[in-house]
């Protein structure tokens, strides 16, 4: 099982059901949506889209989990979950893709390997990750 890097008291922000933002996001360590978010996210913290939320728009972060509905586009540093409850129509790019039995996607994925300052490898290759359930 994989856990989040922030604790629960890390939390920088939340958007409850029943609201809906647009605009930019910013924030540090994680923020969690249930509601409907429309517009950038920036962080290099972690994004968690709850059952019931939705994100639609460019989405820039070190990570990402979905459990709800993310439609646009999705940079990760570090990685996306895909849990079973989620939906992912999206064109993405990250060196790590979970996606856990039953969850939705529907896009394109890029899977880069950063380069060392001699021009080889870095990083362990990418690597999908399909979860039983």
């Amino acid at each position: 099982m994989f856990r989040s890097e922030g604790k629960q008291s890390d939390l920088n922000g939340f958007l409850d059901s029943g609201s809906h933002v647009t605009g930019e996001l910013r924030f540090q360590t994680s923020f969690r949506v249930d509601g409907k978010f429309s517009g950038t996210v920036i962080s290099d913290g972690e994004l968690i889209v709850g059952q019931g939320g939705e994100v639609e728009g460019d989405v820039r972060v070190g990570q990402v989990v979905v459990s709800g509905t993310v439609r646009g586009t999705i940079t990760a540093g570090r990685r996306i979950h895909l849990t079973a409850t989620g939906k992912l129509f999206a064109e993405i790019e990250t060196p790590v893709l979970i996606i856990d039995d039953a969850g939705f996607f529907q896009g394109h994925c890029t899977m880069p390997r950063e380069a060392g300052k001699d021009g080889k490898t870095a990083s362990p290759a990418p690597r999908l990750v399909q979860k039983a359930g």
